[in-house]
């Protein structure tokens, strides 16, 4: 791509609660798309890359001190939808002394979910200042049918007109009320309608029930994006680039101590992206996503500070 390039994340931002249970719980916010959203902003500014995130929130506090939050970190919150009366959503997390996570949603009134409700939506209307667009399976699956829809319309429009849409699978069986059966019907949809796709493996393996690892990864390469990157946690990240024989695969970083794994392959995302928009190959690019996780999953949260970021990145 070109140096100055700008794309716009869609998806559902939270309220978050973390501490310890009807004791001391600390307020933040998060959510997948988000915090891709956030790394990518703090990567990628220097290079030209422009973010915006795509959601809708309420008119409340808490939605206020989201939206400031985001334009502190250099995201632009133009395509933020704004209504009375609703609220955004809220979780907590628990995690235990190995840093694995347990959450615990309250979702189901989110005002995420009405995005796409109206004769047109703040996306839509953006597409011509657009370059790419990101998605992910936490996306697709906190709207309604109609929402989801309207996102494929959305896209096919888009790529039409040479924009690059990139999706991250993130699957949470818990929002599919109607089972794998139907999530794959729509995750197939999204691997068919995306130019770049980001596979967690074990999301992958649960959502088409591949109890082994060397057919999930057969499966995954087999999937029609352009290019495929497998992220596989402590194990090396994997990239097939259509059109390319060989499999790049990128060793993680090892840390000394995992204090909390939330977030991990959100920043691992806006590492790889801040790096592919930036022109930089797939390998450098793995390396760069690897290195940002495994600074983020030494620290509490989904999002570091700021201060916590490498000093230099492209490693």
């Amino acid at each position: 791509m070109e140096k100055k390039c700008r794309i716009a994340l869609l998806g559902e931002c939270m309220i978050e609660l973390r501490g310890q249970m009807f004791g001391v719980m600390h307020q933040n916010f998060g959510g997948d798309t988000l915090n891709t959203a956030v790394y990518l902003a703090r990567l990628g500014a220097d290079a030209g890359i422009e973010v915006a995130y795509a959601t809708q929130l309420g008119t409340d506090a808490y939605s206020d001190a989201m939206v400031a939050a985001w334009q502190q970190e250099g995201i632009d919150t133009g395509l933020v939808k704004r209504e009375a009366g609703r609220m955004p959503g809220l979780y907590t997390i628990q995690v235990d002394e190995t840093g694995e996570r347990t959450f615990y949603y309250w979702r189901d009134s989110s005002a995420a979910k009405g995005y796409f409700e109206g004769p047109s939506c703040l996306l839509e209307d953006a597409l011509d200042n657009l370059d790419a667009l990101y998605f992910s399976g936490i996306s697709l699956a906190v709207l309604p049918v109609s929402g989801r829809e309207r996102l494929f319309k959305l896209i096919d429009k888009f790529r039409a007109k040479g924009g690059q849409v990139f999706f991250d699978n993130n699957y949470r069986p818990r929002l599919w009320a109607n089972g794998h059966a139907d999530a794959r019907l729509w995750y197939d949809r999204a691997f068919a309608s995306c130019d770049m796709c980001m596979i967690t493996l074990d999301d992958n393996q649960l959502l088409y029930d591949i109890p082994d690892e060397e057919a999930a990864v057969r499966h995954a390469f087999s999937l029609p994006p352009r290019e495929v990157v497998i992220k596989r946690g402590a194990a090396p990240t994997m990239v097939r680039v259509a059109g390319q024989d060989e499999i790049v695969t990128v060793p993680a970083f090892k840390v000394a101590k995992v204090v909390d794994t939330t977030g991990a392959g959100d920043s691992f995302a806006g590492g790889y992206l801040a790096a592919r928009m930036q022109g930089m190959n797939p390998e450098v690019s793995a390396r760069s996503g690897n290195k940002i996780a495994s600074i983020v999953i030494q620290h509490p949260g989904a999002i570091i500070p700021k201060e916590a970021m490498p000093v230099f990145f492209f490693v």
